[in-house]
């Protein structure tokens, strides 16, 4: 692990703490290289407030619970200005992308307030970024070596936190330097979740079709009752007036005996 302090003046002077972590079997490819592991890509935007922060090194596999986002029936790219509700929905977004493109998310940086902790920024890229290095044991003898996962691949993604809360992303880098490959297995899964959508979308678009033809003619029903009362209420005004006119008659009568 290693830790680095730097002064940022912009008003009050604020204090960026980075903890970069790395394992004993990775190093971090091409350290002045666009895209190396060691720093946030996409950092120079963070400026001001959203700057004071400690950045993570994560180096996780994401998991693959997403919701299928698909346009038109091809797969919808991630680009840069991207908006997004909340975190969990940019990452299962790009997590879902990457799984119909055909390769596998690693969670490898975040930036997080030390105010209150919150997370500021994630960056998400290939499995298959950076290199593992050769190890060798104690007693000069080579380790067995794991097969390796780590190609040196630069696709990333970045996302920030605006102001407003919504999730924007900031880099996208869509070109690998391996192989993608859709498993028949995940293609069938996708091809039933866009069917399982589509019925839904149907039936949803039907429901609101019944609903409205019952608000018509509930609108129509209320519509004849209201003019049927207005009718009413005037026979029996009319009545009244005849009944009063009617005493008005036999007072006079009696009256003039």
């Amino acid at each position: 692990m290693y830790r680095t302090e730097a002064l940022l003046a912009k008003g009050n002077s604020l204090r960026l703490v980075v903890e970069v972590e790395v394992d004993q079997g990775d190093t971090i490819a091409d350290s002045n290289a666009e895209g190396n592991d060691g720093e946030l890509e996409g950092s120079e935007e963070f400026e001001g407030e959203e700057n004071y922060g400690k950045l993570e090194e994560d180096d996780d596999v994401e998991a693959e619970d997403n919701t299928s986002q698909v346009e038109g029936g091809e797969v919808l790219e991630p680009y840069v200005g991207m908006e997004f509700e909340s975190e969990g929905a940019a990452r299962s977004f790009y997590n879902d992308y990457a799984r119909r493109i055909g390769f596998v998310v690693r969670i490898m940086q975040r930036r997080r307030s030390e105010i209150d902790g919150r997370t500021l920024a994630r960056r998400l890229g290939c499995n298959k970024q950076g290199f593992s290095a050769s190890n060798k044991g104690k007693i000069g003898q080579d380790k067995k070596q794991r097969p390796s996962a780590r190609e040196g691949c630069k696709a990333t993604i970045l996302f920030k936190v605006e102001k407003s809360g919504k999730w924007v992303v900031t880099r996208f880098v869509k070109d690998h330097n391996h192989p993608l490959v859709v498993t028949a297995h995940e293609y069938s899964k996708t091809h039933d979740k866009d069917e399982k959508i589509q019925q839904l979308t149907r039936e949803l678009h039907r429901q609101d079709q019944l609903c409205a033809a019952y608000r018509e003619r509930l609108l129509n029903f209320l519509a004849s009752v209201e003019e049927q009362a207005q009718q009413l209420s005037l026979k029996v005004q009319e009545v009244v007036n005849n009944v009063k006119r009617a005493e008005a008659e036999e007072a006079q009568v009696s009256s003039c005996r």
